[in-house]
């Protein structure tokens, strides 16, 4: 009984000894971060509240000036202080000063004397004692004086009557009074006073403070004038305050004056709201504490402990738990017996997770199956995830099982399976369902971002790879379907996607999404992206050439060469729509290839018939970061025996602002070889003038929603107009795109803008239309569009 009495003595003074330690450590560890949090949190209050502060002195200030200005400028005002009638000027200054809610308002001479003034303490003829400072504030550009006028802080502005020389000023200001720091308190929930000092004396405390703080507030900003901007701690009658002075307006020396502010945040009432947690941690720590007695001795009387505890572990892993650690460590026979059954708690865990592993992956790619991919897309569907499926079906596998041996075919799929996985990102999931099929869960993402992602698999896929010693080109077909547009089960949407992945073997492209419930335009969408690819091939695109006229001799010897695309069954697409699929689908480059061989093809018929024009071509950002530009555009232009000084490329901001360095190297090879280039839609970038300097360009090129509604009292008429000053400063040539109006016509001629370009002058116009728009001599800028 002693034995048993003593064991429990021992294990329940453990346990309260480290409890204690617990707690006693948790307690202050809490204790001090609330502490700091407090003080963190009116550290940054005091912060924002001064940035509140100044806003709102700024925009009162602004608006005082404002006020001023507009009395200023008042002519009757300004005949009134001319003549040196003081009543007009009196009245005038007593209604502005209503109207924008000043409280002082004075008139100025010129040398500093009042010559009119609302405040009884300031008379006329009296020199005014703040002249020399609002000089000083309006030679460093300030706007606004603070000055300690009649013990209270005041914000004064001033602005000059000309007639048409300066002959007064105009003073006007608002005292910064209770109204005010009650304002303020609303806005930021912070304490604030109001302090000045003139010539060694203190003027009246402006507070929003209880009356018995004024004394004490008052003499702690005195003594910490010299800490302004400085937030510290501060008491006033046994309370606590994060202190945040600000030193307004120092006119130095000891008549100097003295414009103080003070915000306040207090920490005994934020740290009040912390007593209640206080007394939960020690109700905590007592119950713990208890639990522990109790704990202690029942875990003394369980003399049994160590075999209750591996019967359990048996019992578990006879269930299936093989996750949980044997709760016994010891050194004698039962340490062994407890070693020994977690030894087979391993092997056993180990053999089962083998197992589980191969009922949910394909034995030969290692890929997810058929059950785990809907598992996971159940996971998907239950959290109400957005999800794409794409669904792959390898057509020619049978032709590389005849050639190449089932050998061949599988070490084959392991290549597809990594290719995939290469492709896809982390947390999507690639699945083998079966021999010839693949599915693609793709997560967050709906069926027309799937529609890119399966059409940038094709042309990996289609690419022949060196393999077994054979080049493979894998040809598949893809069916997209999406949560929850196509689908609310797992097994609806597996259906649904192998319905469009079959229904893809009809369509050119072979990517086809589920159609049920799509609208005309995704179709169409989906279509594009699909037949773009082969647009070139199938010889649907063309070229149309709008010619650019020279304002200066009234000639043509430029055009701009614009894509079209004449689908077979949609008739002519718009560049906007398929431009931009093709720049979202990686198909750009491309097109651009197709653009810049059939310009250059063209110069070269134009050229044998004795019509010699530059001609202008858009390169897009992913062409102007490729490694192969100017060696192909060389091998063009040396194949149609073209010189490169009939080449204008243009690019636009957005493109050379990509990777600015990398740009800048390709451009000064194009312009090495003789090239010239255009910067495209100058305007509607966030180019800087200092990286246009170091582009090697010739023009810019103003964007057409500058120019069409162009006259000279819009705002687009400043931007343009000063576009072509700061081109031809730089050594630029300006190109006007978008020139719909005569008048327009005339405007960009009177600025000197060099070339002009659109509807005016000419459509876009085909490559025999253009010929034969250029034969007979160029119109006046009077005539009619061609």
């Amino acid at each position: 009984m002693k034995l048993r009495n003593s064991f429990q003595a021992r294990i329940a003074c453990v346990l309260i000894l480290l409890l204690s330690v617990v707690v006693g450590a948790l307690t202050i560890a809490v204790k001090v971060a609330t502490n700091d949090a407090v003080r963190a949190q009116a550290r940054e209050q005091l912060q924002v509240g001064t940035r509140v502060f100044e806003r709102l002195l700024d925009v009162r200030g602004r608006r005082l000036r404002d006020g001023v200005q507009l009395l200023a400028a008042d002519f009757g005002f300004r005949d009134a202080v001319s003549s040196g009638d003081s009543a007009t000027i009196r009245s005038a200054l007593q209604n502005q000063g209503a109207r924008i809610g000043a409280t002082d308002m004075f008139v100025l001479g010129m040398d500093g004397r009042v010559l009119a003034s609302t405040v009884d303490k300031v008379p006329t003829g009296s020199l005014f004692r703040y002249d020399t400072a609002l000089r000083e504030v309006r030679r460093t550009s300030q706007s606004m004086l603070f000055v300690p006028l009649q013990g209270l802080p005041h914000l004064l502005v001033e602005a000059p009557v000309l007639a048409p020389l300066p002959i007064a000023r105009v003073v006007m200001g608002f005292s910064m009074d209770v109204t005010l720091a009650q304002e303020l308190h609303s806005l930021t929930n912070l304490q604030v006073s109001f302090l000045t000092t003139e010539a060694g004396n203190v003027g009246e405390l402006v507070s929003t403070q209880p009356a018995e703080l004024a004394g004490s507030i008052a003499q702690w900003m005195i003594v910490n004038e010299s800490a302004a901007q400085r937030i510290s701690l501060s008491e006033h009658d046994e309370r606590t305050y994060l202190s945040q002075p600000l030193l307004l307006a120092s006119s130095g020396g000891a008549e100097g004056g003295r414009v103080m502010a003070l915000l306040q945040s207090p920490l005994d009432e934020a740290m009040r709201a912390f007593v209640a947690l206080d007394r939960n941690i020690l109700g905590i720590a007592f119950a713990a504490l208890l639990a522990s007695l109790v704990g202690a001795l029942l875990l003394a009387r369980s003399v049994s402990l160590p075999l209750q505890s591996l019967a359990r572990a048996a019992g578990r892993i006879g269930h299936g738990d093989y996750q949980t650690d044997l709760p016994l460590d010891r050194t004698d026979e039962l340490g062994v017996l407890a070693q020994a059954i977690g030894r087979m708690q391993g092997g056993i865990a180990e053999r089962e997770q083998q197992l589980a592993h191969n009922a949910l992956h394909d034995a030969l790619t290692g890929l997810p199956n058929r059950t785990l991919a809907m598992e996971r897309l159940g996971s998907a569907i239950a959290a109400e995830r957005p999800i794409a499926l794409l669904y792959i079906g390898i057509d020619n596998l049978r032709e590389l099982s005849e050639s190449g041996g089932p050998t061949f075919v599988d070490k084959l799929l392991q290549q597809v399976a990594q290719t995939l996985l290469e492709l896809v990102r982390p947390g999507d999931t690639v699945a083998h369902l079966i021999t010839d099929e693949f599915l693609l869960l793709l997560e967050n993402l709906d069926s027309d971002s799937a529609v890119a992602v399966a059409d940038k698999l094709q042309q990996v896929l289609l690419q022949p790879h060196r393999f077994g010693g054979h080049d493979v080109a894998i040809d598949c077909r893809i069916g997209i379907a999406a949560f929850p547009t196509d689908g609310l089960s797992a097994e609806e949407l597996l259906a649904r996607s192998a319905i469009a992945m079959k229904d893809a073997a009809d369509m050119p492209g072979r990517l086809q999404v589920y159609q049920h419930g799509r609208d005309l335009a995704h179709q169409r969408q989906v279509r594009l992206i699909r037949d773009l690819r082969r647009a070139a091939a199938n010889n649907e695109l063309s070229l149309h050439y709008q010619p650019k006229l020279d304002l200066r001799d009234k000639q043509v010897r430029q055009a701009e060469a614009l894509l079209r695309w004449q689908h077979p069954q949609l008739g002519n697409v718009s560049p906007g729509e398929f431009i931009e699929l093709a720049e979202r689908t990686g198909s750009i480059q491309t097109l651009t290839r197709w653009v810049i061989e059939e310009g250059i093809r063209q110069l070269s018929e134009w050229n044998a018939l004795g019509l010699v024009v530059q001609l202008s071509l858009n390169i897009s950002a992913d062409d102007l970061l490729g490694a192969d530009l100017h060696e192909r555009v060389l091998r063009l232009l040396d194949l149609h025996d073209v010189p490169a000084e009939q080449l204008i490329f243009e690019i636009t901001e957005s493109a050379i602002m990509r990777e600015p360095e990398k740009a800048l190297k390709v451009l000064h090879s194009l312009r090495a070889c003789g090239i010239s280039l255009s910067v495209d839609d100058f305007g509607t970038g966030y180019s800087s003038l200092a990286h246009l300097k170091r582009l090697p360009v010739q023009e810019l090129k103003i964007d057409q929603s500058f120019v069409r509604n162009l006259d000279e009292t819009s705002e687009d008429a400043v931007i343009v107009r000063s576009t072509i000053e700061m081109s031809h400063n730089l050594g630029l040539k300006v190109v006007a795109e978008g020139v719909e109006y005569e008048h327009s016509l005339r405007l960009l001629e009177r600025w000197n803008c060099d070339t002009a370009q659109g509807y005016l002058i000419s459509r876009p116009l085909t490559a025999a239309a253009f010929e034969a728009w250029m034969q007979p001599p160029l119109p006046t800028s009077t005539a009619v569009v061609h």
